[in-house]
Order: structure tokens, then C-alpha cells, then sequence
């Protein structure tokens, strides 16, 4: 089942970023401000997290997105990850299509999502572009020496 995250929900989301392996301690802060934002600011509209739960009721991934400030019917996937431990189900599959019905829903027209170059993130390229995103820019050195910005998008019809 896919939902709305709620307070209740935020350990569970911290843990499995933090069990992913994925985040810099500075980027997992940044993925928790968002997670606050939006659970604490109910009139804000910048940030939307949802959540995916596993047959037994158990937070087993999430999503941060919203829309694009001055673009019309764009949205952007901010943060998104998987529990190590129910990786390879399907449940990172599910979360993006979710996404992409909702953008659809909006009216919206394309979703971006940004990644980095460096090859511990090769799975998740493969990831998004088996789910039809186009990588469309690649920014050299933008993370650090030697990690590009890599920009992926999909346009929706």
C-alpha cells in the first residue's frame, strides 16, 4: 500500500535511508529537513512525502517530490529510497509509478530526478532508466571532483 507519510512513519524512513548506505551523513539531514517540513508545515506545498508498505504494514520505502517552483507541470523526485532488506521487490518500481500517476492526476507534464555519476549509483541509473527516463544533462564535478550531477526525466503523456 501506498500512502501519505505520517509522524508515525519517521523512524521507520530514517532507519532504512540511513540502512541504504546510499546518503553522506549531511545529505541524510537534508532528506530528514524535508521529511519535517512536511510533516509539521500542513499548508506548505513544496514537499509531499509518501510511503510504501510491505504484506505486513512495514514502512519498506518512501518519497519526496513536488512541484517544480516557476515550471509549469513539472515535478521533481527529490528523495527516494528502498529498505535493504526489501530491495528487489518491486516496491522502488511502485513508488515512481505512483509518482507518475499522480503528476498525470495534477496535470502535470514531466518529472525530473537527479542522481549522482559515481558507480555505487550505477544500480539506481539502471533503476530509473528501465523505468523510461532519459538522461537529458549531466553536470561534471557538481557533487565533487569526480561525481557529476546526472539529470534524468520522464515526459508524461
Amino acid at each position: 500500500m501506498i500512502r501519505p507519510m505520517e509522524n508515525r512513519d519517521k523512524a521507520a524512513v530514517m532507519t532504512l535511508i540511513e540502512a541504504t548506505d546510499f546518503f553522506h551523513s549531511h545529505e541524510v539531514l537534508v532528506a530528514e529537513e524535508l521529511v519535517d517540513v512536511y510533516l509539521n508545515d500542513p499548508v506548505q506545498t513544496d514537499y509531499r512525502v509518501i510511503v510504501v508498505e510491505d504484506d505486513r504494514g512495514a514502512v519498506a520505502g518512501y518519497l519526496t517530490f513536488g512541484p517544480t517552483a516557476m515550471a509549469v507541470g513539472v515535478y521533481d523526485l527529490y528523495w527516494m529510497a528502498v529498505d535493504p532488506k526489501a530491495q528487489g521487490q518491486g516496491f522502488g518500481r511502485k513508488l515512481v509509478e505512483w509518482l507518475e500517476d499522480f503528476v498525470k492526476a495534477e496535470g502535470g507534464r514531466l518529472i525530473i530526478i537527479e542522481t549522482s555519476s559515481t558507480p555505487k549509483y550505477d544500480p539506481t541509473r539502471r533503476f530509473y532508466l528501465g523505468l523510461k527516463y532519459t538522461e537529458v544533462a549531466r553536470i561534471p564535478d557538481y557533487y565533487q571532483d569526480g561525481d557529476d550531477r546526472v539529470i534524468y526525466t520522464k515526459r508524461l503523456a
